[in-house]
């Protein structure tokens, strides 16, 4: 008999959405092992490889324990970087029990699944991304590096439509990274620039995962 389907997990774990618009929302997170990236800013990089082979119904079986504990409603799939793997099967499995899913992708790969909130965060240094997630992307998030200039952001705020927020978030929320986001915004606002936002990472502030 066929066995079913895996997927490579390096972490289940309850914590409060940190980044982006839904931040302070307590959330499950799923988080995926393999990238096709490697940013040497990431703050994930154990999650670049290894991992754990768990069956979808594993998966869900550990989010709903989980639940039972920290009753959350939403459920983020990150990595890694999620979509280098097939998540379909999951997707539908989780929304099934009930829970609303975000995805937070780099944006190099594509996937039409249908889920409640999509984070597309292009990485430097070209900062790119497959065009397909303009219409679909609830939320933009720029890691303010070195490398992240005024063109960037204009760039891509006339990519995207006005409605999806640009969000320049500070790496690791450094002092010089919140400086520069700052910078970016002022820029931005003097070039007419509109939907764009500084943020942080709350879970670096309240010490969570």
């Amino acid at each position: 008999m066929p066995q079913p389907p895996t997927l490579k997990i390096s972490e289940i774990f309850p914590s409060v959405q940190g980044e982006g618009l839904r931040q302070g929302e307590p959330t499950i997170f799923v988080r995926f092992a393999g990238c096709n990236l490697h940013c040497a800013f990431c703050d994930t990089k154990y999650a670049r490889t290894g991992g754990t082979k768990i069956t979808v119904e594993g998966i869900a079986a550990r989010v709903a324990a989980v639940g039972k504990k920290f009753p959350a409603s939403w459920v983020a799939l990150t990595g890694g970087e999620p979509l280098v793997q097939y998540l379909d099967a999951l997707i539908r499995r989780l929304r099934t029990d009930g829970f609303r899913i975000q995805v937070e992708t780099n944006g190099t790969i594509y996937r039409p699944w249908p889920v409640d909130w999509l984070t597309v965060s292009p990485k430097p240094r070209r900062w790119s991304y497959d065009p397909r997630f303009r219409r679909r992307a609830d939320e933009v998030k720029l890691v303010v590096t070195k490398s992240l200039t005024p063109a960037v952001v204009a760039r891509l705020r006339r990519e995207f439509p006005a409605r999806v927020p640009i969000l320049l978030q500070p790496e690791s929320n450094a002092a010089w990274s919140r400086a520069r986001g700052r910078r970016l915004l002022e820029e931005a606002l003097r070039d007419g620039l509109e939907n764009i936002r500084v943020t942080v990472q709350l879970h670096r502030i309240y010490g969570l995962r």
